[in-house]
């Protein structure tokens, strides 16, 4: 855990979207009061990895957007978890948008106006779910080296000069343990220009390259399904030959902007999400002649002017900083000004080409979208978002394999992620119980009876586990309880679930405050209470009335 900023900061502002959960329905069935920016990650709430990501690399201007009906929750663990008091100064700030909600896009996100007048520089965007090991100033770097414009980072510049690009990372999904379902993103790519400059050691230049087309993989699937094959432009194709098309990796929702992101996203309504909206739209405006023009890119990218106070260029046609653009987007990029090719129709492209070249040649260069594609080598630094249960159990369990700081010395360097101790009240856990150390996890205040087994587990701060219990592979939110002889095999238990005596369980979750009976047996299942669930008496009515129901129907046969 970071204890001080020790690198000066590099001037980025960084904004940690924290989204509604509902990917975990069991434990954010009230995102209100638990929403998943606190869920558990090997005893740490969700949100302390992306800060300390941050922290780690000297970002310290940092945000935290949630919506407003978590606005409480998250602001009393910032005063009161030990985690998060335990950050270094200063902390970061809380907004809550009016208008954001549990269904508002990434991208709309920065449209709020709270956003647009919170960020003032470039920026770095992260999703609470995040855990990433690997160090934020190694992205920071390849972005400056790679993507960033010298005009741009000084500031105040007369130049003409390119603009600033961006940086997002991806990282595989087939490992030694994949996920079954996992989101992926179908991303294209080419290489970037040789130089003739060994990169640095350590750096990450040798594994970047240039987006040209990014797509969430269900996408994808749903857009050859409506056309009968794949889309592919000839304007792609025609300049960049070399395309490498992956189809196994996922976008980790690291990315680093610059500042005139802020306004395309403005200027732009139908941008919706980050990842497959603005990115695809970004890099597609690099190689699809006129789309750059339609995007409003021209205007946005001219250098603000002198007489600029708002850090914006001035258009040279209409003023469209004042509004909106409404221009008919579809986010899978298959509409004008070039038309489709499949591979039924391969020349229809050509047609339009020459036509367009007139039109198009005063466009402004489209800043590149880079990515960093991060290896699958298991001795490579863990980065992967943990949006499913599944995930958080997987994470939760890896991290509980890295070695605590007491077990490395004071002079062994560390993970980010190390614990203090791997049992941290041994004086809770009776004689003739077994914990195995190396690969577990047990916080604060843990009671551990005799003749217990506890093994590669994570069990959370006051939980309390019977006489005779046996937990494999599992994951104990805060306040759990196991009574005695209960067997867990790779079970999920929320904060203060109770479970009865005898109990035998694979591969359940269980929602908070929720008590399951004594001996209950059960494989696969999602224990949830069904308070809130009732059907209202409108409800009910209105159901009758679609029916046809009548509660005289019987006396009017008669």
């Amino acid at each position: 855990m970071p204890h001080a900023v020790s690198i000066a900061t590099p001037g980025l502002q960084a904004l940690i979207l924290c989204g509604p959960g509902s990917s975990f329905p069991t434990f954010t069935a009230n995102p209100d009061e638990n929403p998943k920016a606190l869920l558990p990650i090997a005893n740490r709430p969700m949100v302390w990895y992306p800060l300390e990501f941050c922290y780690r690399a000297g970002i310290t201007n940092i945000t935290l957007v949630c919506p407003p009906s978590a606005e409480e929750a998250i602001s009393t663990a910032l005063k009161t978890n030990p985690f998060l008091t335990g950050l270094p100064f200063p902390r970061p700030d809380l907004l809550a948008p009016k208008d954001l909600d549990q269904n508002t896009g990434t991208a709309e996100i920065l449209r709020l106006p709270e956003l647009q007048a919170v960020v003032t520089s470039d920026f770095l965007v992260l999703p609470c779910d995040l855990v990433c090991e690997l160090g934020a100033d190694k992205l920071l770097q390849a972005w400056m080296v790679k993507s960033a414009s010298l005009d741009d980072l000084v500031g105040d510049s007369p130049s003409q000069g390119p603009r600033s690009g961006g940086l997002s990372v991806y990282y595989q999904t087939k490992t030694e343990t994949p996920i079954k379902g996992e989101e992926t993103d179908f991303v294209a790519t080419v290489p970037l220009p040789p130089t003739s400059v060994l990169p640095p050691k350590g750096s990450l230049f040798s594994r970047m390259a240039k987006v040209v087309y990014s797509i969430p993989t269900d996408s994808l699937k749903d857009l050859t399904e409506e056309k009968k094959g794949f889309p592919v432009r000839h304007g792609l194709l025609r300049q960049h030959p070399r395309v490498k098309m992956l189809t196994t990796h996922r976008d980790a929702h690291i990315y680093i902007f610059p500042h005139w992101v802020m306004q395309f996203i403005k200027e732009n309504e139908r941008l919706e999400t980050i990842g497959e909206d603005v990115v695809g739209w970004w890099v597609k405006a690099g190689w699809q002649k006129g789309l750059s023009t339609k995007l409003g890119l021209d205007d946005i990218l001219q250098r603000p002017s002198s007489g600029s106070s708002d850090g914006h260029a001035s258009p040279s046609g209409p003023n469209t900083s004042s509004g909106t653009r409404n221009i008919g987007l579809d986010s899978r990029a298959t509409d004008a000004p070039n038309p489709v090719v499949t591979a039924k129709n391969s020349r229809s492209d050509d047609s339009h080409s020459s036509r367009n070249d007139a039109a198009v040649s005063h466009e402004a260069p489209v800043p590149p979208m880079l990515a960093y594609f991060h290896p699958t080598d298991p001795s490579a630094p863990l980065i992967r978002r943990v949006d499913t249960s599944q995930l958080l159990l997987q994470i939760s369990l890896q991290l509980a394999k890295i070695p605590s700081l007491e077990e490395t010395g004071a002079d062994v360097p560390a993970s980010p992620f190390a614990h203090t101790r791997k049992v941290a009240y041994p004086e809770g856990v009776k004689p003739r119980t077994t914990i195995t150390k190396q690969d577990s996890l047990v916080a604060d205040n843990v009671t551990v009876q005799e003749k217990s087994s506890i093994k590669e587990c994570v069990v959370g701060a006051n939980c309390q586990i019977g006489e005779g219990a046996k937990l494999l592979q599992c994951l104990l939110m805060d306040g759990a309880v196991v009574g005695k002889n209960c067997k867990l095999t790779k079970c999920i238990l929320g904060k203060r679930s109770e479970l009865g005596d005898g109990c035998v369980l694979t591969e359940c979750e269980v929602q908070e405050n929720l008590l399951v009976e004594p001996k209950t047996e059960a494989k696969g299942e999602k224990f949830m209470s069904s308070s809130g669930l009732e059907a209202t008496e409108q409800e009910l009515d209105a159901f009758e009335a679609d029916d046809g129901i009548d509660d005289d129907s019987d006396d009017s046969d008669e």
